[in-house]
C-alpha cells in the first residue's frame, strides 16, 4: 500500500482542478494515456443502405491489418487531443517523440502539466533528456510508488 496515496491524489486533482485557471495563462494540462492491441479491419464487403420494410446491413467478414497503439493527450482544460499518435509500436522513442509533438504544438507556452501513469516509457532516460533540453518548464506527475521520478522530471 501506498503511504502517500492521498497526498499524491489530492495533487493530480488539484491539477485537473485548476487547469481552467492555468489554461487561462497559457499553461497546458495535459492527460496522456495509451491504448493497445487496437485492431486495424476492414469490412470485407460494402455495407447494404437502407431500403424500403429492410434495415442497413453489415458485412460480418473482415481483413485484419494488424494491430496498432494510440498515444493520446488530452488538454483538459479545453477538452481536445493534441497530436495523437498511432502506430504499429509502443517504444521509448515513440513515446519521447510524442511528447516532442505536444511541446512543439505550443512553443510560447511557458509550463506544460503532464499527467501520465508510470509506464516504463514514461520514466526513460530519453525522456529525461528532452525535459531537459526543453525550454518551457514541464511539470510531470506519476500517479506512483515512487516519488522520486517526479523530482527527477520536474525542470523550473
Amino acid at each position: 500500500m501506498d503511504e502517500e496515496f492521498d497526498a499524491k491524489l489530492g495533487d493530480i486533482t488539484g491539477l485537473y482542478i485548476s487547469a481552467i485557471e492555468r489554461h487561462q495563462v497559457g499553461e497546458h494540462t495535459i492527460s496522456i494515456d495509451e491504448m493497445t492491441g487496437i485492431q486495424a479491419t476492414e469490412r470485407r464487403e460494402k455495407d447494404l443502405p437502407v431500403r424500403p420494410g429492410k434495415v442497413e446491413r453489415r458485412e460480418f467478414e473482415y481483413i485484419r491489418h494488424g494491430s496498432h497503439c494510440l498515444i493520446a493527450s488530452f488538454d483538459v482544460a479545453t477538452g481536445q487531443i493534441i497530436e495523437p499518435s498511432c502506430g504499429d509500436s509502443r517504444t521509448e522513442e515513440d513515446f519521447v517523440q510524442h511528447i516532442r509533438r505536444v511541446i512543439e504544438s505550443d512553443p510560447d507556452a511557458p509550463k506544460w502539466h503532464l499527467i501520465m501513469d508510470c509506464l516504463n516509457t514514461h520514466q526513460s532516460e530519453s525522456l529525461v533528456v528532452l525535459v531537459a533540453l526543453c525550454k518551457q518548464n514541464l511539470a510531470h506527475w506519476f500517479s506512483t510508488n515512487r516519488p522520486t521520478v517526479c523530482e527527477i522530471l520536474y525542470k523550473t
